[in-house]
């Protein structure tokens, strides 16, 4: 009893600061909320002609082909009641040669039952049946690939063997912006020569004034060109140039074999991982994760090999690089260091930076895809060649057919 009278008083003294000390820091949600991503693509066709698309003159051809594509969009959510039509601009440095500003607009009525969503997802459930591999090597590792039938599987079993990796959902700017650019009145693509880097500015009645700066890390980085060389059953060796704003890479290959109705999925990762949700943004603290778990790669790697016999006897093939860059998060006013003290931002700014590319695979330069693709293909029996395979390859043709075949495969 004694001890505890004594103890008493240093209990109770305790107990009364706990709740002083725990208690957290009082956060309010800022009255603007501004999305910014950066991006750049590019599609590299061994063979094509430079400075001309050649054969595939008249094809529809995704964005980046041939020449790096610089992607901008712009975000706006605001709790700031406007007087009138909610409006603002963005006043943008001279590097973007896109006159003094961009007008951040509402956002087209949506169809009903139309769902928006700023980033990549993995697709339902599909009826097929898809193989998927992983890991850098010459040889495909034990107990690869791992199968996914729709018509042999559970959901469960269907989800386990296409398991993947997502970031945590954590903005909402992209997802819920009220102005945004590009928009139904502002659809200029981005100069190919643009430079994002300097003192922005966003006003408008909808929102008070955002002023930023935005460096070098978070300009349009550079092309992710990614080089695919040996031919398509493999091994087949991928390099990439390193790109100085990269704070790391992921690769993905996919390809469709025809007469067994078979999806495949290669990724660069050491753990299994279709890539689906790696091939988007990724916040700092997760690609870091990642990278230290060997799903991604890091900043310092730029090669690695996919593995013999994955995509033998595939219609067409291709491969997906990504490279990220740094995001940025920035508030005003800054975050208080004492956490007695309420933290009342007046808006806050995410910027997301990435470089994509893409190229398919079995096709060296100068046409050794179409060469070989003639003389083991469309040999009739007896093994005597026909006449056209002594013509001369074309390297546009080859690159023209390829993309044809690779057109179920485009993500864009």
């Amino acid at each position: 009893m004694t001890t505890f009278r004594h103890a008493a008083p240093l209990l109770l003294a305790i107990a009364l600061a706990a709740p002083a000390h725990a208690q957290p820091q009082q956060v309010k949600p800022p009255v603007s909320t501004y999305g910014v991503d950066v991006g750049t693509r590019m599609t590299t066709i061994p063979g094509m002609p430079a400075g001309g698309m050649g054969a595939m003159a008249g094809m529809m051809m995704p964005a980046g082909v041939g020449a790096p594509q610089k992607e901008l969009w712009l975000g706006l959510r605001s709790s700031q009641r406007a007087a009138g039509t909610p409006e603002a601009q963005h006043a943008i440095p001279p590097g973007m040669a896109m006159g003094p500003s961009l007008p951040l607009v509402g956002r087209a009525p949506t169809r009903p039952g139309q769902v928006e969503d700023d980033h990549e997802t993995a697709p339902e459930k599909p009826k097929a049946r898809m193989l998927v591999y992983w890991g850098c090597g010459e040889t495909i590792r034990p107990g690869q690939p791992k199968i996914a039938d729709t018509e042999k599987m559970s959901l469960a079993e269907f989800g386990e063997a296409l398991a993947g990796r997502s970031p945590p959902e954590r903005w909402s700017a992209q997802r819920n912006a009220q102005l945004v650019w590009p928009n139904e009145r502002e659809k200029t693509p981005v100069p190919a020569n643009a430079r994002l880097a300097g003192e922005q500015l966003v006003r408008g009645n909808a929102t008070p004034d955002i002023k930023f700066t935005i460096g070098d890390k978070q300009d349009f980085m550079a092309p992710m060109e990614v080089t695919a060389t040996g031919a398509i059953e493999g091994p087949v060796a991928l390099s990439w140039a390193p790109i100085a704003t990269a704070q790391g890479y992921f690769i993905q290959a996919m390809g469709f074999r025809q007469n067994q109705g078979e999806m495949i999925i290669w990724t660069s990762s050491e753990l299994q991982d279709t890539g689906w949700g790696l091939m988007t943004w990724l916040p700092n603290d997760f690609r870091q994760r990642m990278i230290g778990e060997k799903v991604i790669f890091g900043p310092a790697v730029t090669s690695c090999t996919i593995p013999r016999g994955i995509f033998t006897g595939v219609e067409g093939a291709m491969v997906n690089g990504i490279a990220y860059g740094e995001e940025l998060n920035l508030a005003h006013p800054p975050r208080p260091a004492d956490p007695k003290v309420a933290w009342e931002p007046v808006w806050a700014v995410k910027l997301r930076v990435k470089s994509v590319g893409m190229t398919p695979l079995g096709m060296d330069a100068g046409g050794d895809r179409g060469e070989a693709r003639r003389s083991d293909d469309r040999a009739p029996p007896g093994g005597a060649a026909p006449a056209a395979a002594s013509k001369p390859a074309n390297p546009a043709d080859d690159a023209a057919e390829a993309l044809k075949g690779l057109r179920k495969l485009l993500p864009f």
